[in-house]
C-alpha cells in the first residue's frame, strides 16, 4: 500500500505534521509513505526512517526558469506522481496548490479537510474524503492527525511532536563548532530572534535585555541563530548589548540547524520553525506568541512553556498593526527570563 502526504510548507507547519508518520506506520507497518514538500524544506524529511521518498516541489525554481521551462518541470513532477500509483493521498495543506497536486496524484482515495478546514475553497474539488474538524481551536498537529485517523483508523502512536531524526554528520559538526567556541561541556541555550511576520517578533530591545540577563547567569553563553541578513543584523545587535557574551552561530544547512537544536538544553523564540523543530527533537522550549495563537501552534508538554501577548485583541492573526509596539511590550523580559530559568537546572545558573 502506498500513500502520498501533501504538506508543502511552511517550515513550522511541516514540522507540526510529523506525528502523522508515526500514526500511519502504527496502523499499517508496511505502508510506503512519500511526502511532497517545497524544496527548501526537503532536507528536514530526507533520511527520515518513516518516509520512503521525499518528492521536491521546486516552485521558486520554476518561476525563475520562465513559463515554458517551468511548465516542463511541473509536467515531469506530475508524471512522477502519476507513475507511483498511490492508493491514498492525504492533503494536509488545504489550499488550491496542494489540492491541484492531490488531484493530479490520481490516488483513488484522497483525504482532505471539509469546508470548515480548508484555506481555499477550490481545494474541496480535489478530495473525495472530507474530514470535518470538531473544533476550530484544534492544535495544528491535531488537525493533521484528524486526517491520518480518518484514513487509517487502526493507528496507535499519538505523538505531540516529531519524531525528527538528527543527521550524524551534522551532529558531529555542531559538536566541533561548540568545542571551538569553548562550549563543549557547557549548557547551550539557543535564542532565535526571527520570524516570518513582523507581528510575531518580540522587540529587539527585549531580546537584548534577555540575552544580557542570561549571559550574566553562571555558565550561560546564549547562542544566537538567524535565517537572513536582517536577522543577522539583529543578532549582532543582541550580541553587542551583552558585551559580546553571546555567540552568533553561523548559518548552515537545515540539517545543521536541526542538530544544533537537538544538542541545545533550551530553545527560546517566537512562533517560528526552529522552536517547533526543537520540540520535534525533544528539546525544551520557551515560546513567545503575539499575533498567532499559542493554543493552536505552541509546543505542548511539561518541557515547554509558552507566553502570549496580554492585549485584548490577541491573537489577531494580522501581519501589520498600529498597536504592534504595545503588543510586543505586553510580554515582559521578566516573564520570559522567569520561564527560561524555570526550564534550566540550577547548576546552569550558578557560577562555579
Amino acid at each position: 500500500m502506498k500513500a502520498l502526504i501533501i504538506k508543502t510548507s511552511a517550515l513550522g507547519d511541516v514540522v507540526h505534521a510529523l506525528p502523522v508518520l508515526a500514526w500511519l506506520k502504527s496502523a499499517e507497518p508496511m505502508l510506503a509513505i512519500d511526502w511532497l514538500v517545497e524544496e527548501d524544506f526537503a532536507p528536514l524529511l530526507e533520511d527520515h526512517p518513516q518516509v520512503r521518498q521525499v518528492i521536491r516541489l521546486r516552485t521558486k525554481a520554476w518561476r525563475r526558469a520562465g513559463s515554458l521551462a517551468g511548465l516542463r518541470e511541473a509536467w515531469r513532477l506530475i508524471g512522477k506522481l502519476r507513475g507511483e500509483d498511490y492508493d491514498i493521498a492525504l492533503d494536509l495543506q488545504g489550499n488550491s496548490k496542494s489540492g491541484l497536486f492531490t488531484l493530479l496524484s490520481r490516488a483513488p482515495v484522497r483525504y482532505g479537510y471539509g469546508r470548515d478546514g480548508v484555506r481555499e475553497w477550490p481545494n474541496l474539488v480535489a478530495t473525495n474524503r472530507k474530514v470535518a474538524l470538531e473544533d476550530d481551536k484544534f492544535h495544528i498537529t491535531d488537525r493533521a492527525l484528524a486526517i491520518a485517523r480518518a484514513a487509517l483508523p487502526a493507528g496507535k502512536d499519538v505523538m505531540r511532536a516529531g519524531p525528527l531524526p538528527v543527521d550524524g554528520a551534522a551532529a558531529a559538526a555542531v559538536e566541533a563548532q561548540l568545542g571551538e567556541a569553548g562550549l563543549a561541556a557547557e549548557p547551550v541555550v539557543v535564542l532565535h530572534y526571527g520570524t516570518t511576520w513582523v507581528t510575531k517578533l518580540w522587540p529587539l530591545s527585549s531580546w537584548q535585555k534577555l540575552a544580557g540577563r542570561l549571559a550574566a547567569k553562571g555558565r550561560l553563553k546564549p547562542v544566537l541563530t538567524w535565517g537572513n541578513d536582517a536577522e543577522l543584523e539583529a543578532v549582532k545587535a543582541i550580541q553587542a548589548a551583552s558585551n559580546g557574551r553571546c555567540l552568533v552561530w553561523p548559518r548552515g544547512r537545515l540539517k545543521d540547524l536541526v542538530a544544533l537544536l537537538a544538542r541545545a538544553d533550551l530553545v527560546v523564540g517566537g512562533d517560528t520553525g526552529p522552536v517547533h523543530i526543537a520540540a520535534a527533537v525533544g528539546t525544551p522550549t520557551v515560546s513567545i506568541f503575539r499575533a498567532t495563537d499559542a493554543a493552536r501552534n505552541a509546543p505542548r508538554g511539561e518541557k515547554h512553556i509558552s507566553l502570549s501577548a496580554s492585549m485584548d485583541c490577541a491573537p489577531c492573526l494580522r501581519k501589520s498593526c498600529d498597536l504592534d509596539e504595545q503588543c510586543g511590550a505586553s510580554i515582559s523580559v521578566d516573564q520570559v527570563a522567569e520561564a527560561v530559568f524555570a526550564c534550566l537546572p540550577t547548576s546552569f545558573l550558578n557560577a562555579e
